[in-house]
């Protein structure tokens, strides 16, 4: 039996009932300028060594500089911290406009009130489709245990998991 065929936007679709955290990637530009971003595609690989992966589209403004930085940090972003996920989501703002962050590992920003940061050395990258896979070693690792997860389902952000109506 054949399958039917799928559009692309039925593919989105399909992605789109996977439930996932919601992280900001930051990391330093050569010129010292912070860049940072907000993604999904967040995934653990090995516990030893401590690796951990996300993805990056090829057309990205920002790919030069995750194709060549040392360093960058993954903040797992807490239910509270949905307008920072949405703003550097957002294209053609300072996403680092009146934030206070601390330089880590590399330089890489540090975001304050995340559930969890990953500081990571830019291990290896992955060129698959229209995007490129990131491998980070993770050399710092800090989290409240007691924070609740920002969660992005069906093309929206979340606090909790929204009920199926049953």
């Amino acid at each position: 039996m054949q399958a039917a065929p799928f559009t692309r936007q039925d593919f989105r679709a399909a992605l789109g009932l996977f439930a996932t955290g919601v992280t900001i990637v930051t990391a330093r530009a050569q010129d010292g300028t912070p860049v940072g971003l907000t993604a999904n595609s967040f995934n653990s690989v090995s516990m030893t060594p401590p690796l951990v992966l996300w993805s990056l589209a090829l057309q990205a403004g920002s790919m030069p500089v995750f194709q060549t930085c040392s360093h960058y940090a993954i903040h797992i972003l807490e239910a509270g911290q949905r307008e920072l996920a949405e703003r550097f989501a957002t294209r053609g703002v300072d996403r680092f406009a009146d934030l206070t962050w601390t330089a880590g590992a590399g330089g890489a920003p540090l975001l304050d009130g995340a559930a969890a940061v990953l500081e990571c050395r830019n291990r290896s990258r992955h060129e698959e489709g229209d995007h490129v896979i990131l491998v980070g070693e993770v050399e710092q690792c800090r989290y409240r245990g007691e924070a609740a997860p920002l969660i992005f389902h069906g093309g929206r952000f979340h606090t909790a998991l929204p009920s199926s109506g049953g």
